[in-house]
């Protein structure tokens, strides 16, 4: 992958495509952002299952019938925001500005995509746990999950040819684990912490190493 190249579509980076969106009319999109919107605050605010979709509904400007057309249930709302948000995580990756999007090293554009997702998952850890844990091994067949490890095997690949990238990207994507980051909270690793040693980590991996590829 180059990225001196600037900007690239899903396809020419070889990243499958999270979640594509059908045409929608505008009205219609304004309504599912402004509940979308309304759950993420209350969710955050209150946890998933604490919320109403009356609440939401509410909150939203919106009917309780409009969110059960569009979004069936809680569950379902749940399942729509978190799309949304990784939709979006997409998005700065495939066309943002550097270092999450094209333009930078490979080991900055890693530690950044790591920071975002770090963001991410602690805003809506539970959302994340209900999906990963939704069937055995829900984790990994996920569209998101295929996404971001495909992403962080290009960037390995350019960083350190001769390690197994695909491999590795697992090996980074292991400690994001929604649970882990969930059990992490409760023994009072904050944010930053975790961002500093996940930076560590990649940065060992993917930096210059002494004494050979081999060592």
């Amino acid at each position: 992958m180059n990225d001196s190249t600037g900007p690239q579509s899903a396809s020419q980076q070889g990243l499958p495509v999270v979640g594509q969106s059908r045409p929608e009319r505008a009205d219609a999109r304004r309504n599912r952002l402004r509940v979308l919107e309304a759950a993420d605050r209350l969710f955050t605010e209150h946890g998933v299952k604490n919320v109403s979709l009356d609440a939401i509904a509410a909150a939203a400007g919106v009917g309780k019938g409009t969110v059960f057309r569009r979004f069936g249930d809680r569950a379902g709302l749940a399942v729509a925001l978190l799309d949304e948000r990784e939709q979006e995580l997409q998005a700065k990756i495939l066309t943002g500005p550097p270092p999450l999007g094209p333009g930078a090293p490979a080991v900055d554009r890693v530690t950044a995509f790591l920071d975002a997702y770090l963001d991410l998952l602690d805003r809506h850890v539970e959302l994340f746990m209900d999906s990963e844990n939704a069937s055995d091994g829900a984790r990994y067949r996920i569209g998101s999950y295929r996404l971001w490890h495909r992403h962080l095997a290009l960037l390995i690949e350019e960083a350190r040819p001769a390690l197994d990238a695909d491999y590795m990207a697992h090996v980074v994507l292991a400690p994001l684990a929604a649970d882990l980051h969930n059990a992490l909270r409760d023994e009072g690793f904050d944010l930053s912490r975790m961002k500093s040693g996940l930076r560590t980590v990649a940065t060992i991996l993917l930096g210059a190493v002494s004494g050979g590829e081999g060592a």
